[in-house]
């Protein structure tokens, strides 16, 4: 297999919304480049790109998959992203990787909300950006309406190179404003297409866009604008390096228009990314950290340069095992090397590197600055760790996730699988780190959180394939606290005679409630040893157990000060037990005559909807006990804040896909806890009780 230098590496993201056209248009590139000689479709689950179980029988794609295409002397490394908001994070970790975005829109639906979030992590990591208009082919397709679109939320920067002909069904004409030619494609046809002059009808739109063009171009630097000004226009050369500036710096942005399940305009676009788009080389350095001092270290971006390369995904295989999915920024990487794992402290030993065309793998020697590959059997490698010269130890930046949105709770379908349960989901979060779980001790529950509902599925799909375990999903339990609003004192003497030695120990105490937040403080205002200070300890213990057993409902307690002042002992009877069980019956006493209430826990929302379901989302948000914060636009979108109780966000994201036919998304943190009103406070309380007598 042939070896590509930085300068002839293209790494390209495909992101957009769900169901926008990507993973047709990865096919489309790799039909092209003659990567496969026949296209596959996402609703035969025979696409390059959507090969897993999960994803053919869903037809939508889950997972980022790296492919790559050979193009006028030019390696396109691809990477596939889904367009499913459960799959976010796939979405990040791939873009962390890459050089150049490609925002995929559908002709007929233009925006969606999956763009937007992709946008947002465009910015964050400052990429480059082409948008290519999709599904041109399909009825009601509005190349106009989708570019002006864009050019309303992104910005002047947008500028078509093309405009299609003929859009909707029957499409295979483009006109290229690079060109100034009319392109005329046979759909399903791996040829080129024919060049001829554009028609005498289009003409004058092909020129007035032309000039747009040329105007964004001037604008990119002063030497150029003024060559526009003293010339009245850009010559073929100064166009090209001014367009390829332009991208670089993301003051341009251009956009085409195709159809990926017909393969018309594919082509354009790869030529595009080919000629304009950020090679590996044009990156000078590479910005990390050395371990352990945090200061900054700078590795130049070159072949000869000291190894440095980033795990961005992790994935089991069978027959395979781990699959490390990799981004070299500098050095070359060689079969057989040793290297330091800098994020763990580890050597690892490299075996062999692949480089990947979905689940297709093509063995290669070396993999150079700026190309992506796969690594097996790595011993503790995972996605977010950095693998580098043992020499030249640098940490590159890892990996930001996204939160969490939706918990579900599960437990064991047979019984003793809970060790297989653990250790199966710890290899699914290693592969997957947007997807968490934990055994939580209060709940006495095991706890997934994921980015959706789906999300959630896939992983208990897989946990059964990978790993032979069922399991049950039930609603987690809620992580109340229980508290008091006022003063109030407590006594109890513990006096138990059984013959010989006997138990004795007296308490009296105050509590008083903290502000919210405050925990625990205990002191001991004990004069005269009325209790003697050896016994201090074990009155403390005996609060602090009953606070973390619970007095109302069974919550732990929390936020309140108590105060020991006096007491007895006996000479011979008492011991630490008397006074532990003395204090913990005076708690009681004291906490019921407190006005005691049940805290519960409040998660900040973040809501992205469309305008037009804006008043049902607020009204449902409402109806969950929910605090509107305020609203505000993002572009098309609404954003609506809010602050509810976790109890009514179970499955909440179905329900907001459910309102807003798929095109609302939302965010959730912990905020802070709150009183529970006294109407469902006095219900958690008797199901307490109840379940405590069962």
């Amino acid at each position: 297999m042939r070896e590509y230098t930085p300068d002839v590496i293209r790494n390209i993201g495909l992101v957009g919304h769900g169901s926008c056209g990507k993973t047709s248009l990865a096919e489309a590139m790799l039909f092209c480049a003659g990567e496969i000689n026949r296209m596959g479709k996402v609703e035969e689950g025979n696409t390059r790109s959507d090969y897993t179980q999960d994803e053919r029988e869903r037809q939508i794609s889950l997972n980022s998959t790296v492919l790559h295409a050979h193009w006028n002397g030019v390696k396109v490394n691809i990477v596939d992203t889904p367009g499913y908001p459960d799959f976010v994070g796939e979405v990040k970790a791939a873009l962390r990787a890459l050089d150049n975005a490609v925002v995929v829109l559908s002709a007929v639906d233009g925006i969606g909300v999956g763009t937007e979030r992709a946008w947002e992590f465009v910015e964050e990591y400052g990429l480059p950006v082409f948008f290519f208009v999709s599904q041109m082919g399909r009825e009601y397709a509005d190349f106009d309406k989708v570019l002006q679109s864009i050019q309303e939320r992104f910005g002047s920067g947008v500028v078509p190179i093309q405009f299609p002909v003929d859009g909707g069904t029957g499409f295979h004409r483009i006109v290229d404003i690079l060109k100034m030619k009319l392109l005329t494609y046979t759909p399903g046809a791996q040829d080129r297409p024919k060049e001829e002059p554009i028609p005498a009808e289009l003409e004058g739109r092909a020129a007035e866009m032309r000039e747009q063009l040329v105007e964004a171009v001037a604008e990119v630097s002063e030497e150029l604008m003024e060559r526009y000004f003293e010339e009245g226009g850009l010559e073929e050369e100064e166009l090209k390096k001014g367009i390829k500036q332009g991208i670089k710096e993301r003051a341009l942005f251009p956009a085409l228009c195709g159809d990926g399940t017909s393969n018309v305009g594919v082509d354009r676009l790869l030529d595009i990314v080919a000629d304009y788009g950020v090679a590996p080389m044009d990156v000078e350095e590479v910005i990390g950290t050395r371990p352990g001092s945090g200061e900054e270290v700078r590795l130049p971006a070159r072949p000869d340069a000291p190894l440095s390369l980033l795990v961005f995904k992790t994935i089991s295989e069978p027959h395979v095992g781990e699959l490390s999915f990799f981004r070299v920024y500098s050095g070359t990487l060689k079969s057989g090397a040793e290297v330091l794992n800098s994020t763990k402290g580890i050597v690892e030993r490299i075996g062999q590197i692949y480089s990947m065309n979905g689940n297709e793998r093509h063995e290669v020697g070396t993999m150079t600055t700026g190309d992506i590959g796969a690594l097996v059997k790595l011993r503790d490698t995972h996605t977010g760790d950095t693998l580098c010269d043992r020499n030249n130890p640098v940490l590159l930046p890892g990996i930001q996730f996204p939160e969490p949105v939706i918990q579900i709770a599960v437990s064991p379908r047979a019984k003793g699988d809970e060790e297989k349960i653990n250790s199966g989901l710890a290899r699914l979060h290693e592969e997957d780190p947007t997807f968490t779980f934990r055994v939580d001790p209060e709940l006495k529950q095991t706890i997934l959180e994921g980015m959706g509902e789906m999300h959630l599925e896939v992983v208990i799909s897989k946990l059964k394939r990978k790993f032979g375990v069922e399991v049950d999903v039930e609603e987690p339990r809620i992580p109340y606290r229980e508290t008091i609003l006022a003063q109030a004192e407590g006594h109890h003497r513990h006096k138990k005679q059984t013959g010989g030695r006997g138990q004795y120990g007296e308490v009296y105490l105050r509590i008083e409630p903290l502000e919210r937040g405050a925990g625990f403080e205990f002191v001991d205002a004990i004069t005269g040893g009325v209790i003697p200070s050896k016994f201090i300890p074990s009155v403390e213990k005996g609060i602090r157990e009953t606070m973390a057993e619970g007095v109302l409902a069974g919550y732990p307690v929390v936020d309140l000060k108590a105060t020991v002042y006096d007491g007895s002992f006996h000479p011979v009877d008492s011991n630490d037990i008397s006074f532990k069980i003395a204090a913990s019956m005076a708690f009681k006493d004291a906490f019921m005559k407190a006005k005691p209430i049940l805290l519960e826990p409040i998660y900040e929302v973040e809501v992205i909807v469309p305008e037009e379901y804006m008043g049902d989302v607020m009204g449902d948000l409402s109806g969950r006990r929910g605090k509107i914060l305020g609203m505000e636009a993002r572009g098309p979108f609404q954003v609506v804040k809010a602050l509810v109780p976790l109890k009514e966000l179970y499955r909440y994201s179905t329900t907001l896909r459910s309102i807003t036919q798929g095109r609302g998304m939302h965010t959730q943190r912990f905020s802070h806890y709150e009183q529970v009103p006294q109407e469902i406070a006095e219900k958690i309380i008797q199901e307490a009780k109840a379940a405590k007598e069962k």
